[in-house]
């Protein structure tokens, strides 16, 4: 089992249209995107494995850095929520939010990431 991506610049995605429409093209479509691992568990272990294994950023609740910064807003932002809220607002409990550094290549941070979401499996 892999994991649901959430990204606005996938062209599938309900908002790409939307952002498609205010962003800059030489800029792209931004570093932020989410995995949804399935699970509290699953979202954990993939967490302690990029931070800690991979090397392939920090957990930490705040949106950018120059490395990549990772969280799982059910356990960290959204911590005060209850159940019945996190799901109207679309949270759900093995969320993972990834904001992409500059660090690293796109190659290696790609290898790193499918070698954690596989390792959780």
């Amino acid at each position: 089992m892999g994991a649901a991506v959430s990204y606005p610049g996938l062209q599938h995605h309900p908002d790409h249209p939307q952002l498609a429409a205010m962003a800059n093209p030489g800029y792209g479509c931004g570093g932020l995107l989410t995995l949804d691992m399935g699970s509290a568990d699953r979202a954990t272990a993939l967490l302690e494995c990029l931070q800690n294994r991979e090397q392939f950023g920090w957990i930490a609740v705040s949106l950018g850095f120059a490395d990549s910064l990772l969280s799982c807003p059910a356990a960290s932002t959204s911590s005060e929520m209850d159940e019945d809220s996190l799901s109207r607002a679309g949270i759900p409990a093995g969320l993972v939010r990834i904001s992409a550094g500059y660090t690293g290549s796109l190659e290696q941070r790609w290898e790193q990431l499918d070698r954690a979401v596989s390792s959780t499996r």
